[in-house]
């Protein structure tokens, strides 16, 4: 079986935590396409060329440990923007979401374009204020010396820069199902993208 589906939305609005559910969920491989572009950033931040980087990316890049900190979330917004270091990572992603057994992608541009042909696309977002707040408490959990106006200010500049960029910019597909987490747990909103991805699945027997 080959069955896709495709979760897009902007930092911290539950796409990862939703699409690992689903993963599990449906028995479906995972791919956090985030991560490619977090690898890409913590070489730049190390010194590498970003499109140099994105060439060379191997699998197990995406197991360093090192990969969650603020500045590479920010190297990544940065090097998302450049058209060869998409270019260089559409493959990757494209044969990941295509593999016998089917598969979940999250990320900025799966529905619209690594994957524009999945059986279902989601869309999940929550006001910018609901974000930063939660990315404050995974920030500090983590024992950071973080401040909440910082935090929001810095949720708002990667959401231009990912909404405006002239490269594969993040909206929501047309056919996209829309899932605002604002105001829902993640239980509700596991169970609501649950919901949409079974009622695009292929009837057994």
């Amino acid at each position: 079986m080959r069955f896709t589906v495709a979760i897009d939305g902007p930092a911290a609005a539950g796409k990862g935590t939703i699409s690992k559910g689903v993963a599990a969920h449906f028995g479906l491989a995972h791919l956090d396409t985030g991560l490619l572009y977090r690898v890409v950033g913590r070489r730049m931040l190390d010194g590498e060329q970003p499109v140099d980087a994105a060439r060379a990316l191997m699998p197990e890049d995406l197991e360093r440990e090192d990969l969650r900190s603020a500045d590479v979330a920010q190297a990544a917004s940065k090097v998302a923007v450049i058209a060869e270091v998409r270019a260089a990572l559409v493959d990757f992603q494209r044969a990941f979401a295509r593999r016998s057994g089917g598969a979940v992608l999250d990320g900025r541009d799966i529905g619209t374009v690594i994957c524009p042909e999945a059986e279902v696309k989601l869309f999940v977002t929550a006001s910018a204020e609901v974000r930063a707040e939660r990315r404050y408490l995974e920030l500090s959990a983590r024992g950071g010396d973080v401040d909440r106006a910082q935090v929001l200010a810095d949720v708002r500049e990667r959401d231009a820069r990912d909404m405006d960029r002239s490269e594969a910019p993040l909206k929501p597909a047309e056919d996209a199902v829309l899932l605002d987490t604002s105001d829902l747990s993640i239980e509700s909103a596991l169970a609501a993208a649950i919901a949409a991805v079974e009622a695009k699945m292929p009837a057994k027997g």
